[in-house]
């Protein structure tokens, strides 16, 4: 079973819990600065890293997918490369849908084997952290809605690296329903002048499919539940209740059940997202309908020069 993330690490500011933790968050951010990066660039395919300092959630997957599409309609020859866990098959599946997947428990072996296989652009979804791959372009995510939760490294807070480590980043996602978007901006703005700012928004791709007079119970096990059920409701449907689980959760019979039964009870139909009905085996859906969705990029022109320069140039 997958534990939720803690509920101080979304705080505004540090509480009690955060501030026992701070040390061994130190002692994590000195590992990671000792740790070298690479200097070595592959020559023959480049390299587009989509991840996040903040802990899940921040739609990586849905901008690899987006990406994709925009090299795609340039005929660039492009493939996704994704570390395999166990655990992220749901996502796996879903980049396997959209083109070309190359996964391996090393990155660098699955880029190495797109590479053999003539690829020019790989689009590795996650891996900002992993020091042994030196990225043509990196894009860092946000989710809108969580952000920077309350400011600190794990395990005091949900973020991967020092906030500051955003200086050294060039290009900033955030995806979400157009949430907090100035305060972010401002505070992007003011740590790094250049930074390129993005802006993503879901839009549900299958909403013909439901009824807009019917009342729905959510759930989810994704990274970003509160904008799952933001996009939902923004697309007018009656939400009664939503259930949320742990990222990446693994569904058992039992869990089903009490959905189905309270779904019963509120006299609802089911509604949940895309990556949890991939988890499902089909005797467990009948009565459970994901709403697809896509990411629409709001300065998507510009994402495209910038994609289309650093190709250029390498």
């Amino acid at each position: 079973m997958k534990i939720k993330k803690p509920k101080f690490w979304d705080y505004k500011s540090p509480n009690i819990y955060s501030y026992f933790l701070i040390p061994i968050s130190f002692i994590f951010q000195i590992i990671n600065l000792l740790r070298k990066k690479s200097k070595f660039k592959y020559s023959t395919i480049k390299t587009i890293c989509v991840g996040n300092i903040y802990i899940g959630g921040t739609g990586k997957t849905s901008l690899c997918i987006k990406i994709m599409e925009i090299l795609n309609k340039k005929k660039i020859k492009s493939c996704f490369i994704k570390k395999f866990y166990l655990d992220q098959v749901d996502e796996q599946k879903i980049l396997r849908n959209k083109g070309k997947l190359f996964v391996s428990s090393k990155r660098t072996d699955a880029i190495y084997q797109a590479e053999k296989e003539g690829y020019q652009v790989a689009i590795l979804d996650d891996g900002l952290q992993d020091r042994s791959i030196n990225y043509d372009l990196n894009f860092v995510c946000f989710n809108n809605i969580n952000w920077i939760g309350n400011g600190l490294t794990i395990p005091a807070g949900p973020l991967r690296e020092n906030i500051n480590s955003l200086q050294k980043y060039q290009n900033v996602f955030l995806n979400g329903n157009l949430e907090n978007l100035e305060n972010i901006k401002k505070y992007l703005h003011k740590m790094n002048q250049k930074v390129n700012v993005f802006v993503g928004k879901y839009n549900p791709l299958n909403l013909n499919e439901f009824n807009k007079n019917d009342r729905y119970l959510l759930f989810s096990g994704i990274g970003n539940h509160k904008t799952f059920v933001s996009m939902v409701k923004n697309s007018g449907l009656n939400v009664i209740k939503d259930i949320e689980f742990p990222d990446h959760y693994n569904y058992t019979n039992e869990d089903i059940n009490r959905i189905l039964d309270q779904a019963t009870n509120l006299n609802c139909k089911i509604i949940t997202t895309e990556k949890d009905y991939l988890r499902f085996e089909e005797s467990k859906v009948d009565k459970i309908k994901c709403l697809k969705s896509e990411l629409q990029i709001m300065n998507e022109e510009k994402l495209i020069n910038i994609i289309l320069k650093e190709n250029e140039n390498n």
